[in-house]
């Protein structure tokens, strides 16, 4: 049996589902289709952004899965080349999505010159209830620090590319001591599904190398939003409640990183 699948506490109130669906590099019905497949499953989580081009599509099929809005965890991103516009493009993209608000905004990666600015912006479309928390992507620690020096208003989430060959402890604490909540993209990308490691904690439990991987994010606290437009990948990848990973199988997955 599969169990619930905790969630991550946001400052200042609120959750995020630590497992969520990505939808980068899919547009069109397949993205329509993947999104939908997923929401039957249970994601309760959906991961978009406006350079993807397909948030009307994401909106759609939230729309017509009958899933309540509220349930839903619904994250889009913001281009930095979008920087003057940013208010602008928020709006495009509620309206591509068919929502009043999202549930998180980020900056997607950081803009060449400075961000203060845009930060301020995104704060502000927090505080008027367009986006119910904001965050940046691809950004360094001192990065983050450097907003929250300068607007007294630090990131509530920070995503960026993670796996097991990624997994660097002091990132991990840096975010957790911040009280800024890390989320990984691109899970399997940097990822040998094919390792011993793997192969054999998977086998001991029963379920995939790439199951392995998304649980491993969830033993840490790590958001991950693994992406598929293969239906039994989909469904496989949220079948990660039923089984745990102990702190010695935890500790040789994080070993992978000095592999």
């Amino acid at each position: 049996m599969t169990a619930p699948l905790p969630s991550a506490p946001l400052t200042g109130g609120g959750s995020m589902p630590l497992l969520g669906f990505g939808t980068w590099q899919m547009t069109g019905s397949t993205c329509y289709d993947a999104v939908r497949t997923a929401l039957d499953a249970g994601y309760r989580h959906l991961d978009t952004a406006t350079m993807y081009r397909n948030e009307a599509e994401v909106g759609r099929a939230l729309r017509d899965s009958g899933v309540d809005r509220d349930e839903v965890f619904v994250t889009t991103k913001l281009p930095p080349r979008e920087a003057g516009r940013a208010d602008r493009t928020l709006s495009a993209s509620l309206d591509a999505l068919g929502l009043d608000a999202v549930d998180l905004w980020l900056v997607h990666w950081p803009p060449g010159g400075s961000d203060e600015g845009l930060w301020e912006r995104f704060v502000a479309a927090r505080e008027d209830g367009r986006a119910r928390a904001v965050g940046v992507s691809n950004y360094s620690l001192d990065a983050v620090d450097r907003l929250a020096r300068a607007t007294g208003v630090a990131p509530q989430v920070n995503q960026v590319s993670w796996a097991p060959a990624l997994y660097d402890p002091a990132v991990e604490d840096g975010h957790r001591e911040r009280g800024v909540v890390l989320e990984g993209y691109s899970p399997f990308k940097n990822t040998d599904l094919g390792d011993p490691v793997l192969r054999e904690v998977a086998d001991a439990h029963g379920v995939t190398p790439a199951q392995v991987v998304l649980r491993w994010h969830v033993e840490h606290g790590v958001v991950v939003i693994p992406k598929s437009a293969t239906p039994e990948r989909i469904r496989a990848n949220l079948e990660i409640g039923g089984f745990a990973l102990s702190a010695e199988e935890v500790a040789r997955v994080d070993g992978l990183a000095r592999g």
